[in-house]
């Protein structure tokens, strides 16, 4: 099986919930009326890692996002179906936006597989999409210790043939100013979805 069934997202999406505690700085209360992304509670502290660019420039995750709308995605460049159209969408979307939402999102993605995505290889891949989403990846302990942070747990790996598939989580976290994801998009969310629920996590975040 390439992906994780739908029972196993749930079931990550729960532990996420249960596990995560809203920061005690008290940040005002995010009012999540009219999104159509599923919402948790409590929301997702931002994770605080540091990965390397595309081309090669460290990325402290927290500081580098910080007063953004930040949607945050772990995948891999040979994903046959859930990376390419989260990606598709969210730039499609984006596209439909004007420049008062583009300047306030940053679409981060993260790399589940070092090993066959080399940076030139993200760069490329990610460029089909939107030359503005921003391409991480670092070695594995790295890459698994970002994982844990959000409690999405580790990836898996499944032998095929010649090649091999990634197992992941198959949803984008929706971070906004309060560095908390309070939303968050699993795969079959649509172009028109994201078109307005990106207009009010920015008026909102």
């Amino acid at each position: 099986m390439r992906l994780r069934p739908i029972l196993c997202v749930a079931a990550t999406l729960l532990v996420v919930a249960s596990s995560c505690k809203p920061s005690s700085s008290g940040p005002r209360v995010f009012n999540p009326d009219g999104l159509t992304g599923p919402t948790i509670t409590p929301p997702v502290p931002k994770p605080d890692f540091v990965l390397s660019t595309t081309d090669g420039k460290p990325f402290d995750f927290r500081k580098e996002t910080a007063g953004y709308v930040t949607l945050l995605f772990f995948g891999y460049t040979h994903c046959p179906d859930v990376c390419p159209v989260h990606m598709a969408n969210v730039a499609a979307a984006l596209a439909k936006l004007g420049p008062e939402v583009n300047g306030a999102v940053k679409v981060v993605f993260v790399t589940t597989d070092p090993a066959r995505d080399t940076p030139a290889v993200i760069r490329a891949w990610l460029d089909k999409f939107d030359p503005r989403f921003i391409g991480l990846t670092g070695d594995s302990l790295a890459i698994l210790d970002a994982l844990k942070q959000t409690r999405m747990g580790a990836p898996t790996r499944e032998q095929a043939d010649t090649t091999y598939y990634v197992g992941h989580a198959a949803f984008v976290l929706a971070f906004t100013r309060d560095n908390l994801a309070h939303v968050v998009y699993p795969f079959g969310i649509r172009q028109a979805d994201w078109v307005h629920d990106l207009k009010l996590l920015v008026k909102e975040g």
